[in-house]
């Protein structure tokens, strides 16, 4: 049976679903935006505070399922200007080493919350 991950060190769920569910060693997390845990509200700031803050969210969520970001294997970054791609990119270095995970980014319309960069991942555990 798939096993739910919930973590107050992420922001609760806006919707019905769960933040991550693992299903075997495979964490397979929702999307985050920058959301504060705290408060459950957008971080003040411009894209690179929001981007700094939803990785840190999947982080939280990553580490409650026992794991850290080198597990993550899949990610994908949706993004509400893709003029801001070589930030997004900039800012992924800080967290994420060589071998990086695969990854996709898709320019999209609108995110939840007026936000500007939504990240969500797969990860394997050990």
């Amino acid at each position: 049976m798939p096993t739910i991950i919930s973590t107050k060190a992420a922001p609760a769920a806006i919707g019905p679903y769960s933040q991550a569910v693992q299903a075997g060693n495979t964490l397979y997390l929702s999307g985050q935006i920058a959301l504060d845990p705290q408060t459950g509200r957008m971080v003040e700031g411009d894209f690179d505070a929001q981007v700094h803050r939803a990785i840190r969210n999947v982080k939280a969520v990553v580490e409650a399922a026992g794991g850290n970001l080198r597990h993550c294997v899949r990610l994908t970054l949706y993004l509400t200007d893709l003029a801001n791609f070589p930030r997004a990119n900039e800012i992924m270095q800080a967290y994420f080493q060589a071998p990086y995970p695969a990854r996709s980014t898709v320019g999209v319309a609108a995110l939840p919350r007026g936000a500007l960069f939504e990240i969500e991942a797969t990860a394997v555990l050990e």
